[in-house]
């Protein structure tokens, strides 16, 4: 691993050894794909993120932000170069169909290029990603005049793509949008309202931006049921597909953030002159419906973004632990003349990096395994099996929005303490990580309305049946760990876990019954994030398990038949120091994050009412 950025190694034993990409391949859908074009592709991305995005991430946050001038947002100018190599090296749509200028990618592989890229820029990679989910809509929901209006120029990368949901005052809650759209004889309509926090609301990277909006048609009944979503260009295009005239979409302001400076954060005025039209998208009080579309896809994106910053900061901290000497070795701190050590030495160091690995790795498993899950939604051959691989989905979506954001700002945080001081500079990077991973927890639905959503909805679909699913397959690792001698004592930790975890599912639905339904949407939030470290503790398992049959044979091959040898092999053999400390991950994790499930759920179980029942006045002197 040379890249500090995300280790190519863990991806590739993701995709190979513990997903199994190749049975994808069996499939019409892919049956072009091979191990050798993937493993050509991760190199590729692994090349063009580390050669054509990297360059420019600092320079973006410290000396050429996203600026606004002259009522016009302008991306950074170095952003221009890569963005365009983006488009010609073919990885702008690579997710999308042949048909509308994509490779066809798998959602697995697509994700693990994503990381990579992610990794090396974010800030950049957002202009690319509002362009797909924007143009995704259009895909799926447009008129075939739609499509041929604005889809293939936003597949090019000649035109980008925003999400228009947020209002002032309205924020989160999307229902109090006032944007109203008024129907015109010639079937369009026309948008009159305001827009924040838009990413990539406005900026020079492409000629035309089309932005679907979300607004309410006059006449229509208050709250969600009566959105719509309507496709409005920021200039007009001609029914030839040329450009016409601007469409009365003005940029306000952009934002001044903490972080993710090179991403064009805008205020977007519709309408200010009444000239402001809109196609409807869809039909009449979907929007909701339609957008959650890429409101969904957003937030496995938001929870990319967490394992992209976490990732690169937990590759810098490896490399300058092995970097920086300070003191000499706690077995030698009594000798005056001992030279001192790299810090990688220190068990407090030594305990901060496998923490952070742990996550890591599990956080990249999870995220990886839900994309898996994506593609066998889109080719599964029976509607119970389609039902299965999309319960894992909706299941564990916002889990992963919420879990690997927040898990994302500990990582950078704690790569920061590994620093020391110098962490906190800008002469290195991890400031900027940490500033810039700190949004995921707050966009696309904070992590409370992801908690909302996994127990206020998702808990419950189907009947209960997502839930016995992604039981019954933690329940199988379980198992089959419980059968290797140095698992045991994991899987039982897990088994724990997910029983502590049935348990409180089954409190909520009693809360419930008895009308305190305070208790469930108090807990919300910490109950998410257990069940993130049930997952994340099922994967490393997982992985654990192979890694355990890999290294049994390595082990036999080269006559390492004990602790010691095995230790010394390690130090010599790359695959076996690998799947060492996948075994590590595992165990680590199982011992000191999972065996604390149940009193974290002791806490949620003894019913504190306190910060429901504490005067507002209490909290101010």
């Amino acid at each position: 691993m040379s890249n500090l950025l995300v280790n190519t190694r863990d991806q590739k034993f993701v995709l190979y050894e513990q997903i199994g990409i190749e049975k994808l391949f069996a499939y019409e859908k892919y049956a072009d794909f091979s191990m050798d074009v993937v493993d050509m592709m991760l190199n590729e991305a692994e090349k063009f993120a580390v050669e054509e995005l990297l360059p420019t991430y600092e320079i973006a946050d410290k000396e050429d932000p996203a600026v606004f001038k002259d009522g016009k947002a302008h991306a950074p100018k170095c952003f221009h170069a890569p963005f365009k190599k983006i488009i010609e090296a073919g990885w702008f749509c690579s997710i999308f169909p042949p048909e509308v200028g994509g490779q066809g990618l798998p959602q697995v592989l697509y994700t693990a290029t994503s990381e990579l890229f992610g990794a090396a820029n974010y800030a950049l990679m957002m202009y690319v990603g509002l362009t797909l989910g924007a143009a995704g809509l259009i895909m799926n929901y447009g008129t075939e005049e739609q499509k041929n209006k604005y889809l293939y120029k936003m597949c090019e990368g000649q035109w980008g793509g925003t999400m228009c949901l947020t209002e002032p005052g309205a924020g989160s809650d999307v229902g109090a949008l006032r944007t109203t759209a008024k129907r015109l004889p010639d079937g369009r309509y026309s948008i009159t309202g305001t827009k924040c926090f838009i990413s990539s609301g406005d900026h020079d990277l492409t000629e035309n931006i089309i932005h679907p909006v979300l607004a309410r048609i006059e006449g229509d009944p208050a709250g969600t049921k009566g959105i719509s979503i309507f496709i409005v260009p920021k200039i007009r295009v001609n029914d030839d597909g040329t450009l016409g005239e601007p469409n009365d979409v003005n940029t306000g302001n952009i934002e001044h953030k903490m972080g993710i400076k090179g991403s064009a954060t805008a205020t977007l005025n519709f309408g200010e002159n009444g000239e402001c039209i809109g196609e409807l998208l869809g039909n009449e009080r979907e929007g909701i419906k339609i957008m959650f579309q890429m409101m969904n896809e957003a937030r496995l994106g938001t929870g990319m973004q967490g394992l992209d910053h976490g990732s690169a900061a937990f590759e810098h901290a490896v490399a300058y632990s092995r970097e920086r000497i300070q003191f000499r070795h706690i077995t030698r701190m009594a000798e005056n003349d001992a030279p001192g050590v790299a810090i990688i030495n220190h068990p407090d160091i030594r305990r901060s990096l496998i923490w952070m690995k742990s996550h890591v790795e599990g956080m990249r498993a999870l995220n990886y395994w839900i994309g898996y899950c994506i593609d066998m939604e889109q080719i599964a051959e029976t509607e119970e099996e389609r039902q299965k691989w999309n319960g894992f989905v909706e299941l564990s979506t916002p889990v992963i929005k919420a879990y690997c954001s927040d898990k994302g700002v500990e990582i950078c945080s704690l790569a920061m303490d590994v620093y020391g001081g110098y962490g906190y500079c800008q002469e290195y990077p991890i400031e900027q990580y940490m500033r810039d991973v700190k949004i995921a927890s707050i966009y696309e639905g904070t992590n409370y309305i992801q908690a909302l959503d996994l127990v206020g909805r998702k808990l419950g679909q189907r009947k209960g049946t997502d839930v016995m699913n992604l039981l019954g397959e933690i329940g199988a690792t379980i198992e089959k760990c419980k059968n290797i001698e140095n698992l045991k004592n994991s899987a039982e930790h897990l088994n724990s876990a997910m029983s502590a975890w049935g348990n409180q599912v089954m409190q909520f639905a009693s809360w419930g019954k008895k009308g305190e339904f305070l208790l469930p949407v108090l807990n919300a939030r910490p109950f998410l994030m257990i069940m993130g470290d049930m997952l994340i503790g099922w994967q490393l398992l997982q992985a654990a398990a192979i890694a355990s049959e890999k290294l049994d044979s390595l082990y036999k091959d080269s006559g390492a038949d004990s602790p010691e040898k095995q230790r010394e092999l390690g130090r010599n053999n790359a695959d076996v120091a690998f799947y060492q400390g996948k075994l590590a991950s595992a165990k680590y994790f199982a011992a000191n994050v999972l065996t604390t499930v149940e009193g974290r759920f002791k806490a949620i179980t003894l019913g504190d009412k306190s910060p429901i029942e504490i005067l507002d006045e209490s909290f101010t002197i």
